[in-house]
């Protein structure tokens, strides 16, 4: 397997597009809009050069992997001739099913199709094909060239060999798979968005104030970054579209949302990506503030 395509050139998916290159593949990254192209080809020139000045890489590695991209606003020839694509687009499933039931009209009958999906069914996505033993999961972790987990998901239908080959190339990665099978939140999101959901509650309780939740986390739990700041990296709309798929998928209340969610995403407060959360930040360096944005 050589040529890759990844759908979606936000933070997933140019960290997909980054890694995929920077072992040698050929790399077609699509998004509607060349800006957010740019974007994202900046964004990944920036983090090999963080990689180049800790030497962990060298400028001609550096090199190598930007030469291994190339950006696309038309996806039915972008996908023509790969052999994988990955797709990365916003967490909706009306988005995501639409894209699979273009890839499937566009992409070579041979071609895995996969999903970087945190929670939405794999075998509902499959079932808009005419390949469901080909559709997978492969559900990369923030920041995609950092971490080292992949969930590999089987849908109802997807068959061993693929499967199989997924596994594998996730190894090629360097990454570490995770075979799972589908079912709501799948490993990964099933724990943690619980978690962070009764993070939130305790906050919106008074319990506690942010900085003290994420403490007792970090100290108590030793945890590498509360729950409440994660969120806030994850993104509050994120958080909240998976639980809403838990809640709908299980039918179980522990999964309902906490309002206090409900309202900060209904704000446009939904983390890093806007400037504030749970804490305020500053849009360039992502950095937070002393002081978070409730009291």
């Amino acid at each position: 397997m050589e040529r890759i395509a990844v759908i979606g050139a936000g933070t997933m998916g140019n960290g997909i597009a980054h890694v995929f290159a920077q072992k040698g593949f050929k790399v077609n990254l699509i998004d509607l809009r060349q800006a957010s192209l740019d974007r994202a080809i900046a964004t990944i020139t920036k983090n090999l050069d963080r990689q180049v000045k800790k030497e962990l890489i060298s400028e001609e590695d550096k090199q190598a992997c930007l030469n291994n991209l190339s950006t696309h606003t038309d996806m039915p020839s972008a996908v023509s001739d790969r052999q994988l694509v990955v797709e990365a687009a916003t967490e909706r499933v009306d988005l995501k099913l639409q894209i699979f039931k273009d890839l499937d009209a566009n992409a070579p009958k041979e071609c895995i199709l996969a999903t970087n999906t945190s929670s939405i069914s794999i075998t509902q996505i499959a079932a808009v094909t005419n390949r469901p033993e080909q559709v997978v999961g492969m559900h990369f972790m923030n920041p995609v060239p950092v971490m080292k987990l992949v969930e590999i998901i089987r849908g109802y239908a997807t068959s061993d060999a693929v499967t199989e080959k997924i596994m594998s190339l996730s190894r090629e990665l360097s990454k570490v798979p995770v075979e799972v099978n589908d079912y709501p939140g799948f490993v990964a999101n099933r724990i943690l968005m619980p978690m962070i959901n009764e993070a939130i509650y305790t906050l919106y309780e008074s319990v506690a104030g942010v900085e003290e939740i994420d403490t007792v986390m970090m100290l108590g739990m030793a945890h590498p970054m509360g729950p409440l700041h994660l969120a806030d990296f994850i993104g509050l709309d994120v958080c909240l579209a998976i639980l809403e798929v838990l809640y709908e998928g299980f039918g179980n209340p522990k999964y309902a949302p906490c309002p206090l969610l409900v309202n900060m995403v209904r704000a446009g407060k939904t983390g890093v990506k806007t400037g504030e959360g749970f804490y305020v930040y500053n849009r360039e360096t992502k950095e937070k503030s002393a002081s978070p944005s409730f009291a």
